[in-house]
């Protein structure tokens, strides 16, 4: 073997990054995926409207409703935001305890209706309600079976 030269190998200096971009890019692949279903984990079970009116007392009911166009009405009676928080607010100091519901068109967004609850309650209102229509289904559901 004395023609056999021994050579050294050459250490190799570079950092190959390839793998280091292959693991990156998979990480970042599995936080996309999981991080929406994250946000979705928050179960929320909204009520139904099986049953028939909660109060039916004799008190009176200040009611605000908001049409389709965000127009406020308060007991049927077209009112400007203004006037609507200085009307609750008298009503509301005449009786504490009157109820206050607010009726939402379907098509008015979430937002609106939101602003005018705030609105009542800057107005002094203690609780605010909604108002929704019996759903025909589910009130078939919540019945009991008729005997025959």
């Amino acid at each position: 073997m004395t023609g056999y030269r021994h050579r050294r190998r050459r250490l190799m200096s570079e950092i190959n990054v390839v793998p280091l971009i292959d693991v990156m890019l998979v990480l970042l692949v599995v936080f996309m995926i999981t991080a929406p279903m994250l946000a979705q984990s928050v179960k929320v079970e909204l009520p139904r409207v099986a049953a028939g009116p909660a109060d039916s007392s004799d008190r009176e009911t200040i009611i605000v409703t908001v049409d389709r166009q965000g127009v406020y009405f308060l007991n049927d009676r077209r009112v400007s935001e203004a006037e609507l928080k200085r009307e609750v607010a008298a009503r509301l100091n005449r009786r504490r305890d009157t109820p206050v519901h607010v009726r939402g068109d379907q098509q008015v967004p979430y937002g609106e209706v939101v602003r005018v609850m705030a609105l009542l309650k800057e107005a002094g209102a203690p609780g605010v309600g909604l108002i929704t229509q019996p759903d025909a289904a589910a009130g078939r559901r919540g019945r009991q079976p008729e005997k025959r």
